[in-house]
């Protein structure tokens, strides 16, 4: 049987990566941007986000098959508690509990790290994604209509929600995940999403 495991993804991640995100920009409405970024230009991405938020990864047989990430939801300092989050899976993987299992990983370690809310901003329609979204807990705000153009048509953006945790008035900074994600805790929390994957 496949052995799925739970990683922290590394620049050396990035064709990988790149691979599994290409079809989502060049096919369809999932990813609004136009053109498939380069796995030089991924590399620098995922750099970047593991300065100070999870990007991980799940493999199976070695291979990387699906990722899930967070990012600043905005550069305002009152903005630094909450965090966009994402996620990607090959097509063969789908419907098999891995988007699932590395939210849960994923929300896991961004409430170690001290991070209050988190966000996703879906494509309209989509009922996968929207659909994976609620299973992790996520309710829906509201919609941005015709915020986006693609493959000559106006798109909507639905957008989700969830509280990760009720944090202490006032509140100090989150830590970055390189602070947690080595401790005992860390490694609990990024293998805890594993319990959903179904192969």
């Amino acid at each position: 049987m496949p052995n799925p495991t739970f990683r922290l993804a590394t620049t050396d991640d990035a064709a990988a990566i790149q691979s599994i995100y290409a079809p989502y920009v060049a096919e369809t409405i999932i990813s609004f941007e136009y053109d498939i970024p380069t796995v030089e230009t991924m590399r620098e991405r995922i750099a970047g986000i593991l300065t100070m938020f999870p990007w991980l990864v799940c493999e199976v047989d070695g291979a990387v098959i699906g990722y899930a990430y967070a990012s600043r939801h905005s550069d305002r300092a009152a903005y630094q508690w909450s965090v966009n989050v994402s996620a990607y899976l090959t097509p063969a993987y789908q419907r098999k509990g891995i988007g699932r299992g590395l939210y849960m990983s994923l929300f896991a370690l961004l409430r170690l790290q001290g991070f209050e809310s988190a966000y996703a901003g879906i494509s309209l329609p989509n009922d996968a994604s929207v659909g994976l979204h609620r299973a992790v807990g996520m309710e829906m705000v509201g919609v941005y209509h015709h915020v986006g153009y693609k493959f000559g048509a106006w798109h909507d953006v639905a957008w989700l929600e969830t509280r990760l945790q009720t944090i202490p008035v006032p509140p100090v900074s989150p830590m970055s995940i390189h602070q947690v994600i080595r401790t005992p805790a860390g490694e609990a929390a990024l293998t805890s999403g594993l319990e959903c994957v179904r192969l």
